[in-house]
């Protein structure tokens, strides 16, 4: 006599029975760590080859005249397979609608500014940036009859007091360069659409492993991808990621103007580098952090800012926004002496630091920003929000800490 199993039982039998094919992919959303490998990457169909081919084509054969752009391609300038691939994977890793790749993190950000401002608009930016934003605020963008406001992002209610009638795009960077401020990325979402403005994060120091902008309100997010997307110091590259179709559309559209889509080999190197980059960052915090403690407990150290350290001003910010404890890889501090001292350690200090601009690379990297990285910024400007001539950023690297924090140690002691 037929005996009904359990619920239990008859769950399980059906699990065993279910049938599933290779290739096909697991039903169910897929955390960060799997889509930086395989978001927009499929076996190309032809051969099987597991990663998506380097397309260096110019052009693309249409079947005919009725047919143009059937296959989605006709000019590399416009749209490369390899490079569609790159930026369908940005995309889904910013949880955004659709990207733009650029060759340059500079070109993304002057993109950004291109799609949304004309003559007679406004911005209100943040007063710490990359030094080169600031300066195509200042120096390319102003002569063009639009309108710029630096200031202290730290405070939202600084924002809002900035917004003008004609304001159309609101420009944060968080973490900033170099100083690690932090904005309230919601807050100030909320205050730049209710003033009728787009808002545009530059995350490149956060990573979407640390915080996705599009989660909390913004437009758009902007990646200098020459960091830790690309993370080992060989290609450029950039990208502005759009919350919806009519942002993308006109971003996408200012890349075929200027021209300034990435090339495809980059963008194939950079669809490789970014597998790790979930891994690389992890690394990368935990060195920051080792390196942030041991600094902050050096006689000779007098500040160092770290996003990780309880001492941060906007510790509550961080862990509002920074995803499972991870703060970045980018620190700085001061050390007694000033900038003689400042610029002295950094002459002294050995491998495996590298004294050189860049950051996000898998090798640790010790930046003089007031000559390197910001020195485009006005004089002023630069020592108003704390970038001093002996001003010490570090990018760390993957290596074992204990060798970066000998390495620093050996230097502090020459000060």
């Amino acid at each position: 006599m037929f005996r009904q199993l359990p619920a239990a039982s008859r769950a399980v039998a059906r699990c065993r029975t279910k049938s599933t094919v290779s290739g096909t992919w697991l039903e169910g959303e897929m955390k960060l760590g799997t889509k930086v490998v395989h978001s927009a990457v499929s076996p190309e169909p032809k051969t099987g080859a597991i990663l998506t081919p380097l397309f260096l084509s110019t052009t693309f054969i249409q079947e005919s005249v009725e047919k143009y752009l059937d296959k989605g391609f006709s000019y590399s300038r416009t749209n490369n397979p390899t490079v569609s691939a790159l930026e369908a994977k940005l995309a889904e890793c910013e949880n955004g609608y659709g990207s733009s790749a650029f060759g340059t993190g500079m070109a993304a950000t002057t993109s950004a500014i291109s799609a949304t401002m004309k003559n007679g608009d406004h911005c209100v930016i943040s007063d710490c940036s990359y030094g080169g934003t600031n300066r195509s605020c200042r120096e390319f963008f102003t002569p063009l009859g639009m309108e710029f406001d630096f200031v202290d992002f730290r405070d939202p209610e600084n924002v809002r007091k900035a917004m003008k009638p004609n304001t159309k795009l609101v420009f944060s960077e968080t973490p900033a360069n170099p100083v690690l401020s932090l904005t309230d990325i919601e807050a100030v979402s909320k205050i730049a659409h209710e003033g009728g403005a787009k808002h545009v994060v530059d995350a490149t120091f956060a990573t979407p492993v640390m915080c996705r902008p599009l989660d909390w309100g913004a437009d758009m997010v902007i990646q200098s991808l020459t960091k830790y997307y690309e993370g080992h110091n060989m290609m450029t590259g950039g990208a502005v990621i759009s919350k919806d179709k009519e942002m993308h559309d006109k971003v996408k559209w200012v890349q075929n103007v200027h021209g300034n889509i990435i090339n495809p080999f980059a963008a194939f190197i950079i669809l490789q580098t970014s597998k790790t980059m979930g891994i690389r960052v992890k690394k990368q915090s935990e060195n920051a952090q080792a390196i942030a403690e041991f600094l902050e407990s050096h006689p000779k150290v007098t500040k160092v800012v770290y996003p990780g350290l309880k001492s941060h001003p906007q510790k509550d910010l961080a862990d509002k926004y920074h995803r499972d404890g991870i703060h970045g890889g980018m620190l700085w501090f001061d050390i007694v002496g000033g900038a003689d001292s400042g610029k002295k350690l950094m002459n002294v200090c050995q491998r495996p630091w590298s004294l050189c601009e860049n950051l996000g690379a898998t090798e640790s990297i010790i930046t003089a920003c007031a000559v390197m990285t910001h020195a485009n910024m006005l004089k002023e400007d630069r020592l108003k929000v704390g970038i001093t001539d002996g001003f010490i950023r570090i990018s760390c690297g993957i290596e074992d800490s204990e060798d970066l924090i000998r390495a620093l140690k050996v230097a502090l002691d020459q000060i």
